[in-house]
């Protein structure tokens, strides 16, 4: 007969048996890989974050000179190869040479990146960075830049680039700021446009009347043509060769390099230097990329420009010799004209728009 008080004794003692069975059970579990990663000690996390600070003193440090590069884009119209576009790779290595790789400018020639109306719009909505734009594309944005196409305003390269470079071009770059916020860089140039005809010469401006003459689709160009006896027939560039070929229109305008470029020489071989107008072309930038440089880089930036524009101007110099000359091998004629007979009789042009005569003031003389 069992005990009451020893089988409560050795129910306990089995219980503790199997309590400890369980426990070693347990243990011998534990030598198995965790499932689950065990909490770190205080020495482990201590050991790790020396690991962590050595990592973080052994890796480059972001310092400005090796901070991540501002890329800009730059759009341009005109061809690869062309005076303009070459000009404008010239100012994108110096760019990259002078401010050690922190600004780099891309180039979209070809106009792949709108015409100049589109481009104008996106370079006052910050939506491009830079843009190499003529005169008569930025004057919507800035009326003064209309002064490019006043008849007869430049008697020589010379002084047309004196007055570039003098307080002609910085009033303009001025106003270009003030009305619209956008930095005129450098002043890109082509060469002076006269006219050209397909079957009668223009020697003097009785030689004008009643020609029919492709223009520009602009006021002052039209009011020109009209003071000097001629019809005005605006029209699309790419449509002119086939207007001269068929005699819808008698004459156009332009300088040689277009001249030649467009084959227009083929079909209206009579050339008459009367050098009306010689418009220019701007390297502009954009408010907010040029707020997004350093005072420095501003410097770097305009140190480029300046040297670009003067290869750009050489560049000109040497491709309008050259077309002229491959116009007249291809058997264009080339006529010398009294220039000052053609400008006096474009009086009327300048009593029409007296807005821009106090920048005409500003020209130099000689």
């Amino acid at each position: 007969m069992l005990n009451f008080k020893g089988g409560k004794f050795m129910k306990k003692q089995i219980a503790l048996a199997t309590a400890a069975a369980m426990v070693l059970g347990l243990a011998a579990c534990g030598s198995k890989p965790a499932e689950t990663k065990p909490a770190e000690t205080a020495a482990q996390t201590k050991t790790e974050a020396v690991t962590e600070a050595e990592k973080k003193e052994t890796e480059p440090k972001e310092t400005e000179g090796s901070a991540a590069a501002i890329t800009f884009k730059l759009a341009d119209n005109q061809a690869d190869g062309t005076p303009n576009v070459s000009g404008d790779t010239k100012f994108a290595e110096l760019v990259n040479e002078y401010t050690g790789g922190t600004v780099v400018v891309e180039i979209f020639p070809n106009g792949t990146l709108g015409d100049e109306a589109s481009v104008a719009d996106m370079l006052e909505a910050d939506t491009l960075d830079i843009a190499r734009i003529s005169t008569n594309g930025i004057s919507p944005s800035c009326d003064a830049f209309n002064v490019f196409g006043m008849p007869y305003v430049f008697p020589s390269d010379e002084i047309k680039y004196k007055a570039l470079d003098g307080e002609f071009g910085q009033t303009l770059t001025a106003k270009l700021e003030e009305e619209t916020g956008l930095i005129n860089l450098a002043y890109f140039v082509s060469g002076p446009r006269s006219f050209y005809t397909t079957k009668k010469e223009i020697h003097s401006v009785a030689d004008m009347a009643g020609l029919k003459l492709r223009a520009q689709d602009d006021a002052i160009t039209i009011a020109m043509m009209e003071a000097l006896g001629a019809s005005a027939t605006p029209m699309n560039y790419a449509e002119v060769y086939s207007a001269l070929e068929t005699g819808v229109v008698d004459g156009a305008e332009n300088d040689f390099t277009s001249y030649y470029s467009s084959g227009h020489y083929e079909v209206a071989k009579y050339y008459s230097l009367d050098m009306h107008t010689a418009p220019s072309s701007l390297l502009v930038m954009s408010a907010g990329a040029w707020n997004s440089l350093s005072a420095e880089q501003q410097e770097q930036v305009r140190k480029a420009a300046a040297e670009a524009e003067t290869y750009q101007r050489t560049l000109v110099e040497d491709y309008i010799a050259e077309s002229r000359q491959k116009v007249e091998e291809g058997g264009a004629t080339i006529i010398e004209v009294d220039v000052a007979e053609f400008q006096n009789a474009c009086q009327p042009v300048y009593d029409k728009f007296p807005q821009y005569n106090d920048l005409i003031a500003l020209i130099p003389a000689e």
